[in-house]
């Protein structure tokens, strides 16, 4: 059955070569943001992929040079005010780091510049992550003013070990390219413009191997996050609570206004 992906409106594809589909995460002017139609997408395009035959390997990019910003202001506004947006937000967040898991073909992601939100989590949970060196991956949960949810709990700790993990969740620091290959959570960092064509290599590398072979491992090893899933569930159930929470609506402004958070020192939790 011949996958069809013309009903998608932020993801574009690309076939550069036989069995290689290239997803690209496109908002032209916007950092490649990911708006509400974009955020359903990244959730479910792996199983259109899992499900499509002339497709062995997926590299996922950003459109332009840049990979993607995150979410959207105006998501994260309806998100916080708005139950059934957040709900509705909440299984797709779910079933974004699910589907990638449970896709049985290889994903190798290629990150220039900033990493951020929905994106990041579709890059970090795909198999193969290949970074520019001055690539931005940002886990902004806490200085939006919710816990981090989305992958992180589930994949960092794996990655890269609870203390590195913890430092970089709970203070909200930008890891950059370099840093990410240092502590693992990248697999390759390379100058910036040879990010695309690296993980291109990787891919072309990927499909003269045996089909059955590589998705067999890649099934195996992925049972280690299936293993956390309670982790994940956790994580990103309290990240949803906070976006009906006190601290969600200065963040947001904050982020608007570009400057610091002045978030209130009590809390309920």
């Amino acid at each position: 059955m011949r996958v069809d992906y013309d009903a998608y409106k932020v993801l574009k594809f690309n076939r550069p070569a036989p069995s290689i589909l290239e997803v690209i995460i496109s908002n032209p002017g916007k950092l490649n943001s990911l708006n509400r139609d974009g955020h359903r997408e990244i959730a479910d395009v792996w199983r259109d992929i899992d499900a499509d035959p002339e497709t062995s390997c997926v590299l996922l990019r950003g459109d332009g040079g840049t990979y993607s910003a995150g979410g959207d202001i105006s998501l994260l506004e309806e998100m916080s005010t708005d139950f059934e947006a957040r709900m509705t937000a909440w299984r797709e967040a779910r079933d974004l780091v699910y589907n990638i898991i449970n896709c049985s073909k290889p994903i190798v992601a290629a990150i220039q510049g900033p990493a951020v939100g929905a994106g990041l989590s579709a890059a970090m949970v795909s198999d193969i992550v290949v970074v520019g060196r001055t690539a931005k991956i940002i886990d902004g949960h806490t200085r939006l003013g919710v816990a981090a949810g989305d992958h992180a709990a589930i994949i960092w700790p794996l990655l890269c070990g609870m203390a590195k993990a913890k430092y970089y969740l709970l203070l909200c620091e930008t890891v950059t390219g370099e840093e990410a290959e240092r502590i693992g959570l990248a697999s390759v960092c390379v100058d910036d413009d040879k990010v695309v064509e690296t993980a291109m290599g990787i891919c072309q590398r990927l499909i003269k191997l045996s089909p059955g072979a590589v998705r067999g491992t890649k099934y195996a090893l992925n049972n280690w996050l299936r293993a956390a899933g309670p982790i994940f569930d956790a994580s990103l159930g309290l990240e949803f609570m906070g976006f009906s929470g006190p601290d969600i609506k200065e963040g947001i402004s904050a982020l608007r206004e570009k400057r610091r958070p002045n978030f209130s020192p009590n809390s309920p939790i």
